[in-house]
């Protein structure tokens, strides 16, 4: 493998690594005497987990092994924006009556398997038939500098975003999105699930045209036909939500960070810990082994 071939950006100075992933070709792979261990790490106990295909925002550079998963969204009549959790059922798996949380959107199954990874699985809010408004509230350490006078635990809501068009921090191409983060079917629980949202005129040509212009790079930005017909049902009003933990080592990545400018993730979304970085105009499915719930 070339140095051009590294997945650390090369101005980064860090090594490259091998480091083994369990899925996609992985598991077609695995020959006869090690399917019972591999088995006993993908098959569900009952409460969820498995080879799990999600839709994420692309990882680019980095040692990430994957992008991040979207939290689909919609937008309610007085402008606030919330989550979609998936319809829950019960099914009988391996003997035991469960609780399924999943649902057909925009030609792809969405399921709570999606975020079932950074031990964001054993949280209370991603349990099936937690109780929520699944609203996207403001946290109390919010990501932007324009949320710093926004009372912690106000809901994000689509007019905070009008400047979106226009908006910059200094780092990168002003007006490409303007970015807020929220903490999600968190109310009253130990833990809280971080989302960042972004609203952005790209994302809303890409749902309705399948591409848009890319002020930052020569080519424009472009999606498949399934792509954009999950974009037009995960997405409004320019708004997309991605669960806002690094699939590398769990920190909180941040787009448009200043550490991005040194690592060419200016207008990117950047992970400061060990320089992954993702790309939120580039919308992939991407396959991995999502972790099994703990006993409910």
């Amino acid at each position: 493998m070339s140095a051009d071939d590294d997945k650390y950006p090369g101005e980064s100075g860090r090594r490259r690594f091998v480091k083994g992933v369990v899925g996609g070709a992985a598991l077609a792979g695995v020959g006869a005497t090690g399917s019972a261990a591999v088995n006993s790490l993908t098959t569900s106990p009952g409460r969820g987990g498995g080879a799990t295909e999600a839709m994420a925002i692309e990882n680019t550079a980095g040692p990430a092994p994957r992008g991040m998963p979207q939290v689909p969204i919609e937008i309610q009549s007085d402008g606030t924006i919330q989550g979609v959790w998936p319809e829950v059922s019960q099914e009988t798996v391996q003997g035991q009556t469960i609780n399924v949380a999943e649902m057909d959107l925009g030609g792809k199954t969405y399921s709570t398997e999606w975020f079932q990874y950074c031990g964001v699985e054993t949280y209370e809010g991603i349990q099936p038939t937690y109780e929520s408004d699944n609203v996207f509230y403001v946290g109390s350490a919010p990501g932007f500098e324009w949320q710093n006078d926004i009372e912690a635990g106000t809901a994000l809501n689509i007019s905070m975003f009008d400047d979106y068009e226009t908006w910059g921090n200094g780092v990168g191409v002003a007006g490409i999105g303007k970015p807020g983060t929220a903490n999600w079917r968190s109310q009253d629980t130990e833990d809280t699930i971080p989302v960042n949202v972004l609203r952005s005129t790209i994302i809303e040509q890409l749902a309705e045209n399948g591409q848009a212009p890319a002020p930052d790079q020569d080519e424009p930005y472009t999606v498949t036909s399934d792509v954009q017909q999950w974009l037009q049902a995960s997405t409004s009003q320019g708004v997309i939500a991605w669960l806002n933990k690094c699939t590398h080592f769990c920190c909180v990545p941040g787009f448009k960070a200043e550490g991005g400018t040194k690592f060419n993730a200016a207008n990117e979304v950047y992970c400061p810990c060990h320089q992954s970085v993702y790309e939120p105009f580039s919308i992939v499915p991407t396959l991995f082994t999502a972790r099994p719930r703990p006993d409910e």
